[in-house]
C-alpha cells in the first residue's frame, strides 16, 4: 500500500473535522478535499469557506474514493459510515479517525477486515464551542496527536502519516490502542468522573441556605471546572472506555483509602508524604499544553485594594490596550491564594500581555 495525499475525504465537519480540513487546505492547498456532515448547511458552509470541493451530499462511492478517509464523528456515527462505505473502500485508501477512545473503533475495523489500512488518531485539543463555524487551524498547533496501529501493514504507514499530521502543526505520539485508552482514562476520563462526583457530593451535602454553594470558589471551582462539559459526551466516553475506566477507578479507590487511613490515624508523616508526592508530580507537569476536551483557561487573579473603582480601572487598562476580557468575576473569599478578582482572557498571548500591563502598574497578580 502506497501513501498518497492527493484526495482526502472528511466524514464530519464539526470543530475537529473542520479544523483538520482547514489545516490541510492551508498547508497543502493542492490537496482535493471532499466532505460530508449531518446537515447540508454545514457542507455548504465548508464549501463557501473554500475548504472542500463539494457543496452537497456525496454518494458512498464518491466519499470512499480517497487517498485518506478521516472519520471525524462520534464512534457510533463513524462505525455506521464505515459499514456503509465498506463495499467501496479501495485497498490503497488509508482510514483514520479522531476519537478519544480507540478500542471500539479498532474492533469494528478488525471485524470489517480493514485493520491493515487503519491508523487511529486522537488530536488532544478542543473547545467549549462546536461546529464548523468555530473550527480553526490553531487547534492543531502544537497539540499532541496520538496515533494507533495494530497490524504490520498499518505500522508501515505510520511514519508517512505521522509526517503528514506533523505538517499540520501537531505533535505526533504513537502508542498501542490499549495503552492509549488507559492513558486517556487516567488523565481525562477518570478525572471527569471524580470532578462530577465531587460536585454531586457538595450538591447533596449542602444545607437549605446553600452555604457550601455560596462559599464555593477558588480551589473548588478550579478542580471542578471540567464538570461543565457535555453530560452526553461523557456518558458516551464512559460506555466506550469502560474497562480502562473501571480499572483506574478501583486503583483510585485504593489511593483514596490511603488518604482516609492517614486522616483516621492522624498520621502526620503519612499525610505529608501523600500531599508532598502529589505536589512534586503536579509541579513537574508541562505548562499550558493544548489538549483535553475543555481548553486551558487563560485566567489570572488580582488582589484588589479596598478602594472604589478598582475593577473599572483594571478593565479600562486592558481595553485601552485592545485586550478583550472573556469573563470576569469577584471571589467573595480569600481561599484561592490571595486573589479576589478573577479575570479570564481569550488566549494565552492576551493573558500574558494583561498580566504584564497590570504588574507594570504594581497590581498584585497571581497566575495558577
Amino acid at each position: 500500500m502506497t501513501f498518497h495525499t492527493n484526495r482526502i475525504s472528511m466524514v464530519g465537519l464539526g470543530l475537529i473535522g473542520g479544523s483538520i480540513a482547514r489545516a490541510i487546505k492551508h498547508f497543502h492547498p493542492e490537496v482535493q478535499i471532499l466532505g460530508t456532515a449531518g446537515h447540508e448547511e454545514t457542507i455548504l458552509e465548508a464549501y463557501e469557506a473554500g475548504v472542500i470541493e463539494n457543496q452537497s451530499f456525496l454518494s458512498p462511492q464518491e466519499l470512499a474514493a480517497a487517498d485518506i478517509l478521516f472519520l471525524c464523528g462520534p464512534v457510533g456515527i463513524n462505525t455506521d459510515y464505515l459499514r456503509k462505505l465498506h463495499p467501496y473502500i479501495q485497498k490503497d485508501t488509508l482510514l483514520t479517525d479522531v476519537g478519544s477512545v480507540k478500542g471500539d473503533i479498532h474492533a469494528v475495523i478488525r471485524d470489517l477486515g480493514l485493520d491493515g489500512q487503519f491508523i487511529g488518531g486522537h488530536p488532544m485539543t478542543g473547545s467549549e464551542k462546536i461546529g464548523f463555524a468555530n473550527s480553526n487551524i490553531s487547534y492543531l498547533e502544537n497539540a499532541y496527536y496520538i496515533l494507533t496501529a495494530e497490524t504490520p501493514q498499518a505500522r508501515e504507514l505510520l511514519p508517512d502519516f505521522a509526517a503528514f499530521i506533523s505538517s499540520l502543526g501537531a505533535i505526533t505520539l504513537t502508542m498501542e490502542p490499549e495503552k492509549h485508552d488507559l492513558a486517556t482514562a487516567a488523565i481525562s476520563h477518570v478525572p471527569h468522573i471524580i470532578s462530577a462526583s465531587l460536585v454531586n457530593l457538595v450538591c447533596d451535602q449542602d444545607s437549605e441556605d446553600e452555604v457550601m454553594k455560596t462559599i464555593a470558589a477558588g480551589g473548588f471551582r478550579d478542580i471542578t471546572r471540567i464538570s461543565s462539559s457535555s453530560p452526553q459526551m461523557w456518558q458516551h466516553i464512559c460506555l466506550s472506555n469502560r474497562e480502562a475506566i473501571l480499572q483506574l477507578l478501583d486503583t483510585y479507590q485504593e489511593e483514596l483509602a490511603r488518604f482516609r487511613a492517614g486522616v483516621e490515624a492522624a498520621d502526620a508523616d503519612e499525610l505529608l508524604g501523600l500531599f508532598g508526592k502529589a505536589k512534586n508530580f503536579r509541579d513537574s507537569l508541562p505548562l499550558r499544553k493544548k489538549g483535553g476536551v475543555l481548553p486551558a483557561a487563560f485566567e489570572f487573579y488580582v488582589n484588589l485594594a479596598d478602594e472604589a473603582g478598582q475593577i473599572a480601572t483594571i478593565a479600562s487598562i486592558l481595553a485601552a490596550n485592545a485586550l478583550s476580557i472573556k469573563n470576569i468575576g469577584i471571589l467573595h473569599n480569600r481561599e484561592f491564594e490571595q486573589g479576589v478578582l478573577q479575570v479570564e482572557m481569550y488566549d494565552e498571548p492576551s493573558m500574558e500581555e494583561a498580566i504584564r500591563l497590570l504588574k507594570k502598574r504594581q497590581y498584585d497578580v497571581i497566575q495558577k
